[in-house]
């Protein structure tokens, strides 16, 4: 069993990752995992905080020489900005945040819930889902989250499918707010310096794409053991992500299930791809039915509200005396949808390594791979 548990605070010392269940005989590649870790701290619309950290993922437990030794794994990211306990206790709760109900259910201070709360502990997530990708790419597994609306404004989402991942990930990298269509880039820093300029914060959408996923990770036997919902918890966990959707999604109840269901069809060309030649000319479904993957790409998406913290603030109390006030401001971006393209990917891709593991087993990654093969070839015959 496969699972992660983060600690740390915003302005603490350190963010920490424990991951358990990580199989023997992974090579850590830890200049992919600082590349993810960077990718989440940019995209336009980001806030100062960005200069000051220069995130890295030290591994202190469960590797040797280099790889993996089936032992906790722990990771840690230092925080530059280590400040917290120079830092004041904030009287007045921001709406959107944590702070009001997190004070009163701990009858303690906002600082202390908004320091952990912080999405900068998404930084220990990245850093787990970056360590799961490693393993996943061992079994050409691919994974790339990717900006697909700006508030209102909808960006590249229609070509995306008729591209490698790796195509896709080159023209996702050359844009500044991470979507594939780096043509739509300066429309966008536009629309994200009106915003701030108003003093306002921007949402938007994410894709995340899957591919080269095997039939048969999740399981319809249980509710929840089913990889839609675990995929779906696991996103909605994200700081700020505030709806899912796989494949069609909500569109799905709209239409007839003629227009809705994919079809299935059989090329034996493909019979020694992870589809094992069972095709489909739609892909409705998002890679998943009946809570399993059915040999397509896995498509998510993932609705992020605006960032809560505004540099106009709404209306608040001071909780001393219930007097009515501006809300506090703490420094903030304008606009993160970029760094959730790069969150939801990671949290998809532990998911899925976690999914993988329960399927094929998790001692090692030479036994991982005999099993796989295995079942590859008995699947076939089936």
């Amino acid at each position: 069993m496969l699972r992660y548990w983060t600690a740390g605070e915003s302005h603490g010392k350190a963010l920490i990752a424990l991951v358990d269940g990580f199989p023997a005989g992974v090579t850590i590649d830890n200049e992919f995992i600082d590349r993810e870790l960077r990718l989440r701290q940019g995209g336009y619309g980001r806030g100062g905080r960005q200069k000051l950290e220069q995130d890295h993922a030290d591994f202190l437990t469960g590797v040797w020489q280099g790889s993996t030794l089936g032992s906790p794994i722990t990771m840690q990211v230092v925080n530059n900005d280590y400040k917290l306990e120079r830092l004041k206790e904030l009287e007045r709760p921001r709406p959107g945040h944590a702070d009001l109900t997190g004070a009163i259910k701990y009858l303690g201070s906002i600082r202390g819930v908004l320091e952990r709360s912080s999405a900068r502990e998404t930084a220990a997530r990245v850093a787990a889902g970056a360590l799961a990708r490693l393993l996943l790419r061992e079994f050409g597994i691919e994974t790339l989250g990717y900006v697909v609306e700006l508030g209102q404004m909808p960006i590249g989402r229609g070509d995306t499918l008729n591209l490698t991942v790796p195509d896709a990930r080159e023209l996702r990298d050359q844009s500044s707010i991470y979507a594939v269509d780096p043509s739509m880039d300066k429309e966008a820093e536009q629309y994200i310096d009106r915003m701030a300029d108003e003093g306002d914060t921007l949402g938007g959408v994410i894709e995340v794409r899957v591919d080269g996923l095997p039939f048969g990770l999740g399981t319809h036997a249980q509710w929840d053991r089913k990889l839609d919902g675990k995929l779906a918890q696991a996103v909605m966990a994200v700081q700020a992500i505030k709806g899912v959707e796989i494949g069609m999604g909500f569109e799905a109840a709209r239409r007839p299930g003629s227009q809705v269901h994919d079809p299935i069809h059989y090329d034996a060309a493909q019979a020694h791809s992870p589809n094992l030649g069972y095709v489909r000319p739609t892909n409705n479904a998002g890679g998943l039915e009946g809570g399993m993957t059915n040999g397509q790409s896995l498509i998510l998406r993932a609705a992020k509200k605006p960032i809560s913290t505004l540099r106009k603030p709404l209306d608040s109390i001071r909780m001393a005396d219930k007097v009515s006030h501006r809300a506090s401001y703490e420094r903030s971006d304008v606009c993160a949808i970029s760094a959730a393209a790069i969150i939801v990917e990671h949290v998809v891709a532990f998911e899925i390594a976690a999914a993988f593991i329960e399927k094929f087993g998790g001692d090692s990654l030479v036994e991982m791979k005999a099993r796989y093969q295995l079942f590859q070839e008995m699947a076939r015959g089936r």
